[in-house]
């Protein structure tokens, strides 16, 4: 479904990712893990359309999408959930799911996933009026999992879902990614918090120095000495 084949990313002079490939297949749960700075959500963001690489080339369903832009990438089905959650804070909860689909013009299957939305997270019916400021981060996430799933997304790409909430939210949160991709979407996650990532998915890959050091199944890689030092505190 998506190939990421060695691409490099610069933000200026800086060089940050130095050929860094992937892929990910229909209907996986796929994982990047390491340390701050090796290049996790940039990847994400070149993907996106958000960066462009300057080396390499980026394949989604058989098109290359290296120079494409971030709208032609949203109606080809990349979804990007990005770090930090970035909901519109001064608009409604509606408003801000609303603004997840603005590219569709099926106006009827639009509202019938708004309902979809608001039955997945019942909290977000309750405040469908209220600013999306005022909801606690936990709330926010929900609102940003939403958003991104107004698009119809066939992958989701999820930056660090788990970063700031509190450790009841961050389980739930995961629970939703995990449901998500259950029922049929293909998900990638960049996670700081490496254990979980690693038992929620498929495959992983970890990147250090935006260079990918290490890949393969989720279970084999919590076993794998370096990562059990370097990421899950274990003793190797």
């Amino acid at each position: 479904m998506l190939e990421v084949d060695n691409i490099e990313c610069r933000y200026g002079k800086i060089n940050v990712l130095h050929g860094v490939s992937l892929n990910v297949g229909q209907g996986e749960f796929v994982t990047l893990i390491g340390a701050n700075g090796a290049g996790k959500s940039t990847t994400l963001k070149a993907i996106s359309g958000l960066l462009s690489p300057v080396a390499g080339r980026i394949t989604f369903e058989g098109e290359d999408i290296t120079k494409a832009s971030p709208r032609r990438i949203l109606e080809m089905g990349i979804a990007h959930c990005p770090e930090g959650r970035r909901v519109f804070p001064y608009m409604t909860v509606q408003e801000n799911l609303e603004l997840g689909c603005y590219l569709r013009r099926d106006w009827k299957q639009m509202a019938r996933d708004l309902d979809s939305v608001f039955d997945r997270f019942p909290v977000l019916g309750e405040r469908r009026d209220q600013a999306a400021g005022t909801l606690s981060g936990g709330e926010q996430q929900m609102l940003a999992i939403g958003r991104a799933l107004m698009s119809r997304p066939k992958l989701v790409l999820f930056d660090e879902p788990s970063l700031g909430l509190a450790p009841n939210n961050v389980q739930k949160t995961f629970e939703y990614i995990m449901e998500i991709n259950r029922q049929g979407t293909t998900v990638l996650m960049v996670e700081q918090n490496a254990y979980a990532a690693l038992e929620m998915c498929d495959r992983s890959f970890l990147l250090e120095s935006g260079c990918v050091t290490l890949e393969g199944k989720g279970e084999d890689m919590i076993h794998n000495p370096h990562i059990q030092s370097a990421y899950l505190g274990m003793e190797a």
